[in-house]
């Protein structure tokens, strides 16, 4: 008796893929929902709660401010202004300083944090003088540049990118230490000179630890730029948020800082952005591929 068994094997086809892809496009949409869903309940608390224990008495808005009248102190600020002028123009006064400061702490974070990573002996020489002025509390710093440069964009933009520089060097720094030592002997070997080793090895090496200071070296440059604006400016989100503390009006300051929180996450979004294009070469990390947000 001869017995025959056959086993049916169902093959990979089209069909069989789409309902898998479309599953999984729907986890990642319903994810997406309750992450949103999470992120608005949680404002509506915190803001709605706010507003109900100013309203009942429980929290004294005299201090704390309400939600309600945050909103319409960011709308005369917005349409009549400051008493230093054009409220657009304190905003634009504060991006430029955080910006230009930005630009020059993350240029000179690179180039010395790639520096000093590839030379021990300028590492050695300089590492305690760095260590020394980091040590410095910034608002001591702040102070300096505004006696030394005046009440101008100057001192603003040396203590923003003071706050950066930091940031960026130490995440440089310890990113060209990071390459593999491996492809720098096989580079050498090929006969590749210090620059392009430098260029084409180094660099792109670290640029993942470059790029990811960048996210929180940004936040510090407005923070830079406020500090030194608190101490002493003729425009800036700072001042008018000193003015607004000084006129015990704590609406104006939380209307302010609300600005301030909106320029920082658009900041964010650009950097991540950034991040996405000069690191498409690198194959997404586990977190990466499962955040769609």
């Amino acid at each position: 008796m001869t017995t025959t068994s056959t086993a049916s094997a169902a093959p990979v086809t089209d069909g069989g893929q789409v309902p898998a892809a479309t599953a999984a496009r729907r986890a990642v949409r319903r994810r997406v929902a309750s992450v949103w869903a999470g992120r608005v309940g949680l404002a509506v608390l915190v803001i709605g709660g706010w507003q109900a224990f100013t309203t009942w008495g429980i929290v004294d808005k005299f201090f704390f401010g309400q939600p309600s009248g945050i909103w319409k102190r960011l709308i005369e600020l917005f349409q009549n202004g400051t008493e230093t002028g054009s409220f657009y123009a304190n905003i634009w006064t504060t991006i430029q300083e955080a910006l230009v400061g930005f630009a020059v702490g993350t240029v000179a974070g690179i180039i010395l944090g790639v520096a000093l990573g590839q030379s021990r002996y300028l590492s050695d020489v300089l590492g305690p003088y760095i260590k020394i002025v980091n040590a410095i509390p910034r608002i001591v710093l702040g102070s300096i540049f505004i006696v030394a440069f005046g009440i101008g964009l100057t001192p603003k933009i040396l203590l923003a990118a003071v706050l950066v520089f930091f940031i960026v060097f130490f995440n440089a720094f310890q990113g060209v230490r990071e390459v593999d030592r491996n492809v720098l002997a096989n580079a050498k070997v090929l006969g590749a000179s210090r620059l392009q080793i430098t260029q084409h090895v180094i660099v792109p090496s670290a640029l993942t630890w470059i790029i990811a200071s960048l996210h929180s070296a940004f936040g510090f440059a407005i923070v830079g730029a406020l500090v030194g604006e608190v101490l002493g400016a003729q425009k800036g989100l700072g001042l008018v948020i000193k003015t607004a503390q000084d006129q015990f009006d704590p609406n104006g300051v939380f209307a302010t800082m609300l600005v301030i929180a909106v320029i920082v996450l658009g900041a964010e979004w650009l950097i991540s952005k950034l991040e996405h294009r000069l690191l498409s070469w690198r194959p997404p990390s586990p977190s990466e591929a499962t955040n769609t947000l």
